[in-house]
């Protein structure tokens, strides 16, 4: 009698002196087969773990276990169950609460009395006692106002022709008022919100009826309008004296692209490209820029002659990254820590700076930049260390701007967080299909987000401007609004 678990038992299966595995002969075979029914059965069944084994080694590895993919292809049940949070969400007990201020000024007031105890039934004795309570909703059947504007031609002697005054409320030829039209731009290039959200927000709670196709040409037509807005904030951020950077990969007409943002505390530039290289860093920032770049280790920045602050985040993550994935013998282990340890001091003194004695703080900044250069100058064996070894000779000068510059931060957190959004709306819609809707997602992205950056009402402000564009033919400049604000 043969078992099936013998096959699970040994590296090897014989069956009377035949070994079964790839290299079975038909004459091999044929023994077997005189062996009887039993045999033939056992030999096939061992037969095909052999095969299943072979094509299991040969299958790509897991996707999940793949360092490069993103997280949002990972399923779910691939994740690893993550941890409970430690600490419980919310306040701590004793803390006064909050709640939502009492409304300015009230529309309509309504009373409100019952005439039986919702307990027994008995008729209630009426009293003085009055309780405010006040509710804030959305008035029911809200509908788009239509306005009728006569507009009057006379005639003037002078110039021997018919004049008629301006209509600021929408642009020129256009059957959709400002308002509606900054606010449609606001909800796709602001909050991420795909066309057929806002399709179904004005055509079912508006109760207006527009199309996709007449979005879109608005929104080109108002990133026409907005450009020069786009041109102040290009000025902006090279005048600032901190400029975070960094690039993610976007799509544009089903080819791959980048989506470069430049940002800093109160502007921020987004702009798409074929590229990926330095000359689109020279595109905006200029070689003569005198303030401080913080931005990751990408080699496109190392054009720039100017101060810099690499991401000591991104180097903190590499060294995880390959403790996770790579072989970490030989000297790896001395290496990471003597690195982890340099970082952790260079914080710690950070926060210091402006509390420490000035002549202290300085000898201990000379002490961690000797210690890099020692980490530098010794001579590691492992494959990895002398990869990053060439990335800290590189921007041994880079990586520690921040113990000298209050405003510089360590990592380039500040510029991840600003391309965030664009990462969630690259989700929804896909990136871009022409050359004109990634300049108009360009610019009107720009607008916008600088426009929340500086404390203005993004969809106000537009209209106002474009009030103003109307009566005027000329588009106010940003700065304006920001130094009425303040």
């Amino acid at each position: 009698m043969f078992s099936v678990m013998a096959v699970r038992d040994t590296e090897q299966v014989i069956l009377s002196g035949i070994p079964i595995g790839p290299e079975l002969t038909e004459k091999q075979a044929r023994a077997i087969y005189a062996l009887g029914e039993q045999a033939v059965v056992f030999a096939l069944l061992a037969q095909a773990k052999v095969i299943a084994e072979i094509k299991a080694s040969t299958l790509p590895p897991n996707r999940a276990s793949d360092p490069s993919c993103p997280s949002g292809q990972i399923p779910t049940y691939a994740k690893p169950t993550t941890q409970r949070r430690k600490k419980k969400p919310g306040r701590k007990k004793g803390h006064p609460g909050t709640c939502r201020k009492k409304p300015d000024h009230v529309d309509r007031t309504e009373e409100h009395r019952a005439t039986h105890c919702p307990d027994c039934g008995a008729i209630l004795t009426a009293c003085t006692g009055v309780r405010d309570r006040y509710i804030e909703d959305i008035p029911q059947g809200i509908k788009v106002e239509v306005t009728r504007h006569q507009i009057h031609r006379d005639f003037c002697p002078r110039c021997r022709k018919m004049v008629e005054p301006k209509v600021p409320d929408a642009l020129p030829n256009a059957t959709i008022g400002n308002r509606l039209l900054v606010m449609s731009a606001w909800l796709h290039f602001a909050l991420g919100n795909t066309i057929s959200q806002i399709l179904s927000v004005f055509n079912f709670h508006l109760q207006f009826e527009v199309s996709s196709g007449g979005l879109v040409q608005m929104w080109h037509r108002l990133a026409d309008i907005l450009e020069p807005w786009y041109r102040e904030i290009a000025d902006d951020i090279v005048q600032s004296g901190v400029l975070y950077g960094d690039e993610t990969g976007w799509r544009l007409d089903g080819k791959s692209g980048w989506l470069w943002c430049f940002t800093s505390r109160l502007a921020t530039l987004f702009s798409i490209e074929r590229s990926r290289a330095g000359p689109v860093v020279l595109k905006f920032i200029s070689d003569q820029f005198d303030g401080v770049l913080v931005s990751d280790f990408w080699g496109a920045y190392n054009v720039l002659t100017c101060v810099k602050q690499k991401c000591l985040v991104h180097l903190l993550r590499d060294l995880e990254r390959v403790e996770q994935y790579k072989d970490t013998g030989q000297d790896w282990a001395a290496f990471a820590k003597k690195l982890r340890r340099l970082i952790r001091d260079a914080n710690r003194l950070r926060k210091r700076l402006g509390t420490l004695d000035p002549t202290a703080y300085t000898r201990r900044y000379h002490q961690i930049e000797k210690r890099l250069e020692l980490l530098i100058e010794k001579a590691w064996v492992h494959k990895e260390v002398r990869r990053l070894l060439k990335r800290l000779k590189r921007h041994r000068h880079e990586l520690f701007t921040f113990l000298l510059e209050p405003e510089v931060p360590f990592e380039n957190n500040f510029a991840e967080r600003m391309i965030r959004q664009a990462v969630i709306m690259r989700k929804n819609s896909y990136s871009n299909r022409s050359q004109r809707g990634a300049r108009t997602q360009a610019i009107l992205m720009s607008v916008f987000t600088t426009l929340k950056q500086r404390g203005l009402n993004p969809i106000q402000t537009t209209e106002q401007a474009l009030r103003t564009y109307v009566t005027t033919g000329q588009l106010p400049s940003m700065a304006d609004f920001s130094a009425s604000r303040g």
